[in-house]
């Protein structure tokens, strides 16, 4: 993806593709624009947030799902979006990955098969 303009420090990219939908991505959209008072596609005031919609990310197992610069944060619950942002914001470093500690993409459940 380009973008054609300058983007924050922070490059917020929200997947809204069918299996974040399903997992209720709306929900990530509207904590981000509620937590940094933009639209998509726009930065903030400060420069230190742009946010944005794009295409799947390849973390469906683990949706909904956003990706911070390099970093992809999984597993989201509305909380959890509020503060990553206010983490990046107060400048601490979020840890990236799954929220609710599942291990790559093993079921939500816990390990089905190959368990011996």
């Amino acid at each position: 993806m380009f973008n054609r303009n300058p983007v924050g420090k922070y490059h917020v990219q929200i997947c809204t593709t069918t299996p974040c939908m399903l997992r209720d991505s709306d929900m990530v959209v509207r904590a981000c624009k509620e937590n940094l008072g933009i639209g998509m596609g726009e930065t903030t005031s400060d420069k230190l947030f742009t946010m944005c919609e794009v295409e799947c990310l390849g973390a469906c197992v683990n949706a909904p799902m956003m990706q911070i610069n390099d970093a992809y944060y999984e597993d989201l619950s509305e909380s959890d979006v509020h503060e990553i942002l206010n983490d990046l914001r107060e400048g601490r470093t979020p840890k990236p990955g799954s929220r609710i500690d599942r291990f790559a993409s093993e079921p939500i459940t816990g390990l089905t098969s190959l368990t011996n």
